[in-house]
């Protein structure tokens, strides 16, 4: 299945999100580490649970995408057999 334009940036993008994820929670926890190690675990747990949102804000586009093709799909189905039965 070939996909467009706008899926491809949506998959680079969730990609490029979870690399974030991992490099940020690895650089974050480093860089507060002389705060102290709960301190420093802290902010990388609030850090992590921020992207994530991020990144279900990028997966819920990619959904509504697909059920907006859907409902297009049922649409015209629908206009057809409503053609076919006020003939």
């Amino acid at each position: 299945m070939q996909k467009d334009r706008f899926e491809r940036i949506i998959s680079f993008l969730l990609g490029a999100s979870w690399a974030i994820v991992v490099f940020g929670a690895l650089i974050t926890f480093q860089l507060f580490f002389f705060l102290g190690f709960s301190l420093a675990l802290f902010i990388t747990i609030v850090f992590i649970v921020i992207s994530f949102f991020l990144i279900l804000a990028l997966d819920a586009f990619r959904v509504n995408r697909e059920k907006l093709y859907e409902s297009k799909k049922q649409t015209e189905l629908l206009e057809k057999i409503y053609s076919k039965h006020t003939k």
